[in-house]
């Protein structure tokens, strides 16, 4: 499939047209963005492994009969992926509290929920993604109720199966954020799931030692980010390579700096 113009960048993504109006290919940067692009470098690797490892979830998803917007992976750091529609809503779902939640509610961080908990945000990063409620969705006719329903029901079997492909190599889903879009099919509107889901939209955390697999490493200054996430695929049996995969040593957490608007 030739690679036509860029239609559009993201934080850690290019989108390209091809010559079938109806795929696109998605480019994985190795840009890390954290608090809405106020932290930002580039890693060397990033994207090669979100590429990897997003195929690799995704596929799986699929062949359990979650639809999603994955055709396959052409190169390392590309995939060819169906155009859709993008909901402007992201999706967070959340087994154990962690992060924002904490902060907002003064849960105690590690909380383990007594079921899963979905937020929803505006996709919008002039205003910062502001948490939305189910009746401003509706109201604002970015989904009706049956669709929303049916993406809450969705997200629920997407979160079981998760954790089930995680617990088995010994990683806790603490959370994660997922997207859906509409795409044509048979004269009808279809929502299937779309974006990535990878340890940039997760947060992972060892079984044993809680110790973060996720983009936390570079929220928080941790680093070893591409050690952390070689190790998600690693375990997921993505990388074989056991060689060229350096072990992940404790980096003592540095103070976050975050611009004044």
């Amino acid at each position: 499939m030739k690679k036509g113009k860029k239609i559009y960048e993201g934080k850690a993504k290019i989108i390209f047209a091809t010559g079938d109006k109806k795929l696109i290919i998605q480019h994985f940067k190795d840009d890390a963005t954290a608090y809405n692009n106020q932290k930002k470098d580039i890693i060397e690797g990033k994207g090669i492994l979100n590429n990897r490892i997003s195929e690799h979830i995704l596929s799986n998803l699929n062949q359990v009969g979650i639809k999603n917007h994955l055709i396959k992976r052409i190169n390392m750091r590309e995939q060819l992926i169906k155009l859709v529609e993008i909901i402007p809503i992201e999706f967070v779902v959340r087994n154990i509290a962690t992060g924002s939640l904490t902060k907002r509610l003064g849960i105690e961080d590690g909380t383990v929920l007594d079921r899963p908990l979905i937020e929803y945000c505006l996709k919008n990063d002039e205003l910062g993604d502001p948490l939305v409620s189910r009746e401003h969705i509706i109201a604002f006719k970015w989904l009706n109720v049956f669709e929303l329903d049916w993406i809450n029901e969705e997200i629920k079997r997407i979160n079981d199966f998760l954790q089930g492909m995680f617990r088995g190599v010994d990683i806790k889903l603490v959370d994660f954020k997922v997207e859906f879009g509409k795409i044509e099919s048979d004269g009808r509107k279809e929502i299937i799931l779309a974006d990535e889901i990878s340890p940039d939209t997760c947060r992972l955390w060892d079984s044993t030692t809680d110790r973060k697999l996720d983009k936390d490493r570079f929220r928080k200054s941790l680093g070893n980010l591409v050690e952390a996430y070689q190790e998600v695929a690693r375990r997921l049996g993505i990388l074989h390579e056991q060689s060229n995969i350096r072990p992940l040593k404790y980096t003592k957490p540095q103070a976050v700096k975050i611009k004044k608007k």
